[in-house]
């Protein structure tokens, strides 16, 4: 569930009856298609979009238009209304990528550009893209957007801006290159001709030439003065003296002139315009539920908003239709300014308890957009009105809150503008403000505020409403344990949410049923884990919530997998990444990396990397978190698998420096497990021992002594081993070692007992397709399988493993052996980082492909490549490649 788009956003504002043409500014326009950007800046009323809307009116291509607000500061929901406009002249744009959009921790937007402007450059036709009024939305990270979709710009397509001042992102790169059309103030300006053809022709006032040249001088152009000057001068006998009472600034002028249209107005006109000018954008309906009974003439002149709207429209009294209809219209910005100080000092002047504040008109407005669906817009109106009652209800929603639906910017930027007083009143809104901070990764600033709610809650432990904000309290802290593989906090917090949450807060019960399964299987209790997840699985869905619903399927496949069911693992892991959007959302790394380890297992070795690649490029972009340390291990698994055993190295050691120094402790074990096999690889048996030692590794220590031909110490030490996984019912570890000890059977001459071993193994492996389970074991495993072939027959499935076995070890004496110079000569490591770009070089790629693969700046590629070079001390990337090669790396 997400919060609707404004559809009156996406209208091309309509040709207006009557215009002045202006044919040397069309002329431009038509003139800067070619290029990338037509940038027109100016002031307020120096006519940017009525000239813009005139010139499209001429204009072949399809246009996409949206008009931005404040609002719209937020990447994801900028992005939103982005793929909206597009999709109104036809161009393609996948269900995932705004879906993605909507999530409460959408994916980098670099990566959903990426695959929008991908889409766009599939795209048959040309069109043009305008952002209207870009100075309301203008921010850091929204210039940061619109660089990068200037960067790559498909060729068909052609971006206008028009705002009040110039835009955050540089503009020198775009003007050195041609691809930069600009129209400012100077060219806005309406020439003498202009201003005289807009007296006669627009505003039927006429004046003499001198009259008109010295209006002209002293507004310089400026059209929204001109209007104002116009319209004053509607009634008036004596245009004369209107003209002559300009004097100062324009800025004097435009409070001189709104202030005496204002006035000129019948009074209910007055109270209509005063009081509507709380509203962003306004329709008849919404016009009526603000005003309340009193709308238009107290005589019935006007019997509706609607009427008073097409009144006002007729007589040009700065409101701009928003469509073709004329149902949704909004004043000029100026105007509205200056209306909504008018109402502030009206309301102030009156002080008797009966009248109409302007908080009783935001209320009126929010009650309205309530009811038709736009909570958002509902919860801005209650904000506006200091009704944090009102609000915190709006924010919460019925069954799903307003952060749970992408909308975490307006709700954040409203908690952290109130007081701790409001705060401190309503508990549930520290909780509120904690969850925010959570879904952002501040999770220690999430904490703070989860201390301070309870603070708040003091000795005040019951009742309903308390009881609820304790649960909740317990959900977050149980979910922020999740990342650091906490079973029992994680457990005991779920059970305190699930105790105190009230039965209809589905969105937080759902989450902490989740956690309470990812508990229960860090302890290994499957059966439990598995239930947990399929209730938060059936909650979620009900509801909405897509991140719990792909986190409830991840858990699934996860306990699938553990349980040797490789197939249905697979299916939940797809559905998961499903769920996740295109591009998918940074969390569903584990359902990439669980589909990596299923495809390693089933030897589809370009499938498991596709999907390991994929779940390290999101795993990247989340914080304070060993899921890239995981990927990384099993990038590391796939380098040995494909015999490049130093690159696997390289890769391990530094994951177990960052683990360490990160602190991920639940890392350790599986990268000391591949650590051992790298350095039996390599024929480092010592080094071999001593992390087994030293970390305690039974398995490792067995693997050790396999090297060094004591048969019979691994052979204890895996008996041992098979006991214990078999009580606990860990399947997975369970089949594991048991292949294990079936190849150290055969190689202490047990060859039956082997045998034996490996066929009840296979009897549970061949259903679901494992592969690597035996190959990994090496040339031993060929040789036992080849014994079990020839005495029992083969299976077609036998027949595959042992033709797959003895194709990869077939030169076994060969198999690991590393160069006399090895990767330890380097007189530093590479980083993962440093040898995926090195292996890329490997492949002929230039800088600027490599940077466009791994979505990383020109100038950081060329960074990566001098310390490349320096590390393996050469000079150029030809004698990068070959030096590489030469110590294993690619």
């Amino acid at each position: 569930m997400s919060t609707p788009l404004l559809s009156t956003k996406l209208y091309v504002p309509p040709r207006r009856p009557k215009t002045v043409l202006r044919p040397r500014l069309f002329e431009r326009l038509n003139e800067g298609l070619h290029r990338r950007l037509t940038l027109v800046t100016a002031p307020a009323g120096f006519g940017k979009t009525t000239l813009v809307s005139e010139w499209l009116a001429e204009c072949d291509r399809p246009i996409a238009w949206l008009s931005l607000d404040e609002n719209d500061r937020d990447p994801a929901r900028f992005l939103r209304y982005v793929c909206a406009a597009l999709q109104t002249i036809g161009v393609r744009v996948e269900a995932d990528i705004v879906g993605a959009l909507q999530a409460p921790q959408p994916p980098s937007m670099e990566a959903i550009l990426t695959v929008l402007l991908n889409q766009i450059a599939a795209s048959p036709e040309y069109f043009v893209l305008v952002l209207d009024d870009y100075h309301t939305a203008q921010s850091k990270s929204i210039g940061q957007l619109i660089t990068f979709i200037l960067a790559h710009l498909p060729p068909q397509m052609h971006v206008i801006i028009t705002t009040r001042k110039d835009p955050d992102f540089s503009l020198a790169r775009l003007r050195a290159r041609s691809q930069l059309t600009e129209l400012r103030a100077p060219e806005l300006r309406f020439t003498f001709a202009e201003a005289d053809a807009f007296f006669r022709e627009v505003m039927s006032v006429t004046l003499s030439s001198e009259e008109m040249a010295l209006l002209e001088a002293r507004t310089e152009g400026w059209i929204a003065g001109l209007q104002l000057a116009a319209l004053s001068m509607q009634g008036q006998e004596d245009a004369s003296s209107v003209i002559q009472s300009f004097s100062g600034s324009h800025h004097f002028v435009v409070d001189y002139l709104m202030e005496e249209v204002l006035q000129q107005q019948p009074a209910s006109v007055q109270s209509f315009l005063l009081r509507t000018s709380i509203l962003e954008r306004m329709c008849g309906p919404l016009c009526d539920a603000v005003l309340g009974s009193t709308v238009g003439e107290q005589d019935g002149a006007f019997a509706s908003g609607q009427e008073m709207l097409e009144s006002l429209t007729h007589a040009n009294l700065f409101l701009v239709p928003l469509d073709h209809d004329r149902r949704w219209y909004r004043y000029h910005h100026l105007f509205v300014d200056m209306l909504r100080e008018r109402l502030q000092q009206s309301r102030q002047a009156k002080r008797t308890t009966t009248d109409e504040s302007v908080a009783d008109l935001h209320i009126r407005a929010s009650e309205w957009y309530e009811a038709n669906g736009l909570e958002l817009e509902a919860f801005q109106h209650a904000i506006a009105a200091h009704d944090t009652k009102r609000a915190t209800r709006l924010v919460e929603g019925e069954g799903m809150p307003l952060l749970f639906r992408g909308e975490v910017f307006p709700v954040m930027n409203w908690l952290q503008a109130l007081p701790v007083g409001e705060l401190d009143k309503r508990p549930s809104l520290w909780v509120m403000y904690a969850s925010g901070l959570l879904m952002m990764g501040q999770t220690n600033d999430a904490e703070h505020k989860l201390k301070a709610a309870e603070l708040a809650l003091g000795g005040s432990r019951q009742g309903e409403e308390n009881r609820d904000v304790i649960g909740h309290i317990a959900a977050i802290r149980a979910t922020m344990a999740v990342s650091k593989h906490q079973p029992e906090t994680i457990r005991e917090e779920s059970n305190r949410a699930l105790q105190y949450l009230h039965s209809n807060n589905l969105p937080v019960w759902a989450a902490a049923m989740w956690t309470l399964g990812y508990a229960y299987q860090l302890q290994g209790e499957r059966i439990a884990a598995s239930e947990a997840y399929t209730e938060a699985l059936a909650i979620s869905q009900k509801i909405g919530h897509t991140l719990v619903s792909m986190m409830a399927r991840i858990g699934l496949g996860k306990v699938q997998e553990a349980e040797n069911q490789l197939v249905a693992a697979a299916e939940m892991y797809r559905l998961a990444g499903a769920l996740a959007g295109n591009p998918p959302l940074p969390a569903a790394c584990e359902a990439y990396l669980g589909l990596a380890r299923i495809y390693y297992e089933w030897n589809d070795l370009v499938a498991a990397r596709q999907h390991g690649e994929k779940a390290v490029q999101l795993a990247r972009q989340l914080e304070h978190t060993d899921r890239g340390i995981a990927c990384e291990v099993f990038l590391a698994k796939q380098k040995l698998a494909a015999g490049e055993v130093s690159a696997a190295a390289v890769m391990l050691d530094w994951a177990d420096r960052v683990a360490r120094k990160q602190q991920f402790v639940a890392q350790l074990s599986s990268i000391a497990e591949a650590r051992i096999v790298v350095a039996l690889r390599q024929g480092n048996v010592a080094v071999a021992a001593d992390l087994a030692q030293r970390q305690g590794l039974r398995t490792g220590q067995a693997r050790v002594h396999l090297a060094q031909g004591d048969t019979a110490a691994a052979l204890e030490i895996l008996e041992s081993v098979r006991k214990e996984v078999g009580v606990q019912g860990l399947e997975s570890e369970s089949l594991k070692t048991a292949v294990l000890f079936a190849a150290a059977c055969y190689a202490h001459g047990q060859k039956y007992k082997g045998a034996s071993v490996l066929k009840a193994a296979l009897a549970i492996t061949e259903p679901e397709g494992f592969v690597r389970t035996f190959i990994d074991e090496g040339f031993p495993m060929a040789q036992l399988l080849r014994e079990v072939a020839a005495t029992d027959g083969s299976s077609e499935y036998l027949c595959k493993l042992l033709a797959v076995c003895e194709a990869e070890w077939k030169d076994a004496d060969k198999k690991g052996q590393q160069p006399v110079e090895s990767v330890s000569s380097l007189v530093e490591p590479l980083s993962p980082r440093e040898l995926e770009i090195l292996e890329l070089l490997a492949r002929g790629l230039s800088n600027q492909e490599i940077s466009e693969r791994l979505f990383l700046a020109l100038s950081t590629v060329k960074g990566y490549n001098r310390n490349l070079f320096d590390k393996l001390q050469v000079k150029r990337r030809t004698e990068a490649v070959a030096r590489a090669r030469q110590l294993g790396l690619v």
